[in-house]
């Protein structure tokens, strides 16, 4: 497939089109080693990978190579689950690669809601746009590795090939989670966004955390909050696995 180019104000301004409500992201309860509050924070204009929720406008300045954008969720609610879409009509992007990510909160969403979840994506793909795969973002217990491998089996079988199979997944992974449940989700998944915030703030004592992943068994990114405050920690430039980080775009606060 043929990739066009365009201008970081023009991806910008077309992602501004899909306007609604904003979210933020989430992650493990902080540890009680040293805030991070000295290092520098996250510019979102030196990365080209980002999170956009409905609600948030992009800086005309960002130029996305790769976008993740909340299309809709499933939560949990009395009664059967049900998909809800969350964005009014179909933008096109040209030549950026879309994530459309799915939140849940439940894990039975059964055959109904995987065939809505994937009539959207060929929406958004005969659009014109370039559609990598679906991301699932669930907050899976470290403990509950297994039960959530399980669910994403029966997602990768109802994911048409070849879009792919994103998740999100938590810095307590890799400290204390079983690594035959990891690497169960080897076959299945294609990448993990690792969340390394809470809110607008990026959790205390990462850096123990990323110290653990040293072998990590499936690609991945990490996710940033923007204007959070980071330092890349050394063992990311030596992990084979390491794909490079997704910044969360946050909506702009209005001062009082």
């Amino acid at each position: 497939m043929i990739r066009l180019r365009i201008s970081g104000s023009l991806a910008a301004a077309l992602v501004c089109a899909m306007l609604g409500g904003c979210d933020s992201g989430k992650a493990p309860a902080s540890s009680k080693t040293a805030s991070p509050a000295a290092a520098p924070s996250i510019d979102a204009r030196r990365y080209d990978a980002f999170y956009v929720w409905p609600g948030v406008r992009p800086s005309p300045a960002l130029t996305p190579h790769l976008l993740y954008l909340l299309d809709g969720e499933v939560r949990r609610r009395p009664g059967p689950a049900r998909f809800t879409r969350l964005r009014p009509g179909t933008p096109h992007l040209p030549g950026t690669p879309l994530w459309l990510v799915v939140r849940v909160d439940r894990l039975d969403l059964g055959e109904r809601n995987w065939a809505a979840i994937i009539a959207d994506m060929q929406r958004w793909q005969d659009a014109g746009n370039t559609v990598a795969g679906l991301q699932i973002d669930f907050d899976a217990a470290t403990l509950g590795l297994d039960r959530y491998a399980a669910f994403l089996a029966e997602a990768r079988r109802q994911l048409p090939r070849p879009w792919k199979l994103s998740i999100t997944g938590l810095m307590d992974w890799a400290a204390n989670g079983d690594p035959q449940a990891l690497a169960a989700l080897k076959p299945v998944v294609d990448e993990v966004v690792v969340q390394t915030y809470q809110g607008r703030s990026t959790i205390p004592g990462y850096e123990a955390w990323f110290a653990k992943m040293t072998h990590f068994p499936l690609p991945f990114r990490v996710a940033l909050a923007e204007g959070g405050a980071w330092t890349p920690p050394a063992m990311l430039a030596h992990e084979p696995q390491f794909r490079g980080y997704v910044v969360f775009l946050m909506s702009k606060r209005v001062k009082g």
